[in-house]
């Protein structure tokens, strides 16, 4: 088992600055390689103070902030223009940063791309759910209509 320090958020896993063990492979593997963690040491705690601190200033404050911040997300409709063949399959994939800057251009709060959760790859026209985490209790589940631009 290695113990290491997460630098970002790992989904089923923890929130950055948490301190966890996981099994070698996966370590060696995948989290240290995308740099989601790095290698726990004693001169490495006082790392861990600091991530906690930016994320702190980085979350929303409290449930309160959190949750009307949900309810001005989920009030609102979210278009995103793609370009898609004649079937309407997307000749790429809608990605977080686009679902960010959507919700930032009608009037929603600015969203981090690496609190959306997409599920699937989106890579048709249509009507999308997706997922946004706005604190560790509260998400937002928004409507995405992709459309051939």
């Amino acid at each position: 088992m290695a113990k290491l320090i997460l630098t970002h958020e790992v989904t089923g896993l923890g929130e950055p600055g948490d301190v966890v063990e996981v099994k070698d492979g996966y370590a060696r593997n995948f989290l240290i390689p995308r740099s989601l963690a790095t290698p726990w040491t004693k001169g490495a705690e006082s790392q861990v103070s600091a991530i906690r601190k930016a994320r702190k200033a980085r979350e929303l404050s409290t449930r309160e902030d959190a949750e009307a911040a949900a309810a001005s997300i989920q009030s609102k409709a979210y278009t995103i223009e793609a370009q898609a063949g004649e079937s309407g399959r997307l000749f790429g994939a809608v990605t977080t940063a686009d679902i960010a800057t959507a919700v930032a251009s009608a009037g929603g709060p600015s969203v981090d791309k690496r609190k959306i959760e997409i599920g699937q790859p989106i890579k048709s026209t249509g009507v999308h759910t997706v997922s946004i985490r706005l604190h560790p209790e509260v998400s937002a589940k928004i409507e995405l209509e992709v459309v051939a631009g």
